[in-house]
């Protein structure tokens, strides 16, 4: 796969996978799903494809087509994609014309919502609450991003073929979120359940720890000195999926 490929294969299944989450994390936006009942294909000629449907008050952001989708937005290329995940283009409808009102009203507010968390601006990162929520999203997006990169990426296929089967657990104490990547040979997984017995466990001290490591605004061994982050079982299983983790701003920034 080139780089606007995967670049795409990110932006569908690892930053607007947050979509799931920020319905049930944000009130303004909870609400404003509450009675939506339909789902958006999203596909790109000869490139991937992902669905986002909305039912009884939650979404699901699924990879590949969607079954019966009301509506159906066809982009040209992935990197017509990627320009609209940037906001600098416009998919083109070609399913659920009497829903332009929610695709240029109702949806754009959702999405602007989103974008709202993953991008702090100013001092927001100072509010606990926001805080939380982007500290969320940022390892929600970085977990699946390791899963699609150790897939697809080429160095990260070379360094998923370094990692034994097991489990790996993200942590963020003393009760933040937590991920676990799962990995089988030529699979990878990716779970927000606690394992009970991961293979190795990735601990940070708390979520401003968290925030500024995953999003590469503190140094990775400074933390593991102070003992701000911690590392224990099968450590080289944490390594090569460290590798992998730097090649994230590569196609997402």
């Amino acid at each position: 796969m080139n780089h606007e490929e995967i670049k795409a294969l990110l932006n569908m299944n690892a930053v607007m996978k947050n979509l799931e989450d920020l319905v049930l994390l944000d009130s303004q936006v909870a609400e404003q799903v509450r009675d939506l009942d339909l789902a958006i294909e999203f596909s790109t000629l000869f490139g991937p494809k992902c669905s986002v449907e909305f039912k009884d008050g939650q979404c699901r952001v699924r990879p590949g087509k969607h079954d019966s989708p009301r509506i159906k937005l066809l982009c040209f290329s992935p990197a017509h994609f990627n320009r609209v995940m940037e906001g600098k283009s416009n998919p083109v409808p070609v399913k659920g014309i009497r829903y332009l009102n929610f695709l240029s009203k109702e949806f754009p507010r959702i999405t602007d919502r989103l974008e709202f968390y993953l991008k702090p601006d100013g001092e927001r990162l100072d509010d606990p609450d926001y805080l939380r929520v982007n500290t969320r999203f940022t390892l929600n997006t970085a977990v699946n991003a390791v899963r699609l990169l150790a897939l697809h990426d080429p160095l990260g296929k070379f360094n998923r073929a370094h990692i034994p089967t097991g489990t790996v657990e993200f942590k963020v104490l003393p009760q933040g979120p937590s991920a676990v990547l799962s990995f089988d040979g030529d699979t990878v997984e990716v779970s927000d359940q606690p394992c009970a017995s991961p293979s190795a466990v990735l601990l940070f001290k708390n979520e401003k720890t968290a925030n500024d490591l995953l999003n590469g605004n503190s140094d990775a061994f400074a933390a593991l000195a102070t003992g701000d982050v911690m590392m224990k079982g099968r450590i080289p299983m944490i390594e090569a999926i460290n590798l992998i983790l730097d090649r994230i701003p590569l196609y997402l920034s």
